[in-house]
C-alpha cells in the first residue's frame, strides 16, 4: 500500500487554532496556555508557573486544577486539528467553525508527580476520530521534560 504524504497545515488554519484557544477562550488566557504547535498527529503547549496558579503554597506546586483544565484544553485542540486534517477539501474558515460542536464528555486525569517547576509542557494526540466522538491521550511534563500528569478524554464533535 503507497503512503500517503503528511499533511500541512496552512498557516491560517494554525493562526485560528491558535486565537480560538489563546483568546477567544479567556479562562485558557488566565492558565496562561499558549500553543507551541499544531499538527494533524498532534498539538503541543505550555504553561509558565506564575503565582496565581499555585495549589500549595508551602511547595509552590501548581494547582491540580491547572493540569486538569490546561489538559482538557489541548485534548480540544488535538481534536479541532485532527477534524481539520480529516476535511482539507473545505476552506480554512468551514474548519475552524467545527469547533462551534466541540464539547468534552470525559476527562480523566491521573497526577503521577508533583507540578514543581518554572514552566510545563502540555501535549495531546487524538487516539480515535469517529463521526461523533473523539478519544484523546494528554501529557503534563515538567520543564526537564519529566511526565507529571496524563490525561485520557472524549469529546462530542458533532
Amino acid at each position: 500500500m503507497p503512503k500517503t504524504a503528511p499533511i500541512d497545515f496552512e498557516p491560517e488554519f494554525v493562526a485560528g487554532i491558535t486565537r480560538i484557544f489563546e483568546e477567544s477562550i479567556v479562562f485558557n488566557q488566565t492558565l496562561g496556555l499558549k500553543i507551541t504547535s499544531v499538527t494533524p498527529r498532534g498539538v503541543t503547549g505550555r504553561i509558565a508557573m506564575r503565582p496565581e496558579l499555585v495549589g500549595h503554597p508551602s511547595y509552590n506546586r501548581i494547582h491540580g486544577g491547572v493540569i486538569s483544565a490546561g489538559l482538557d484544553a489541548m485534548g480540544g485542540i488535538a481534536v479541532l486539528a485532527a477534524i481539520g486534517a480529516r476535511h482539507m477539501d473545505e476552506p480554512v474558515e468551514a474548519r475552524l467553525l467545527r469547533f462551534a460542536k466541540l464539547g468534552t464528555i470525559d476527562l480523566r486525569i491521573d497526577y503521577l508527580r508533583p507540578g514543581i517547576g518554572d514552566h510545563f509542557e502540555l501535549r495531546a494526540e487524538v487516539l480515535r476520530l469517529g463521526s461523533r466522538v473523539a478519544s484523546t491521550r494528554m501529557e503534563f511534563l515538567g520543564a526537564d521534560g519529566k511526565l507529571l500528569s496524563t490525561g485520557a478524554g472524549a469529546y462530542i464533535i458533532s
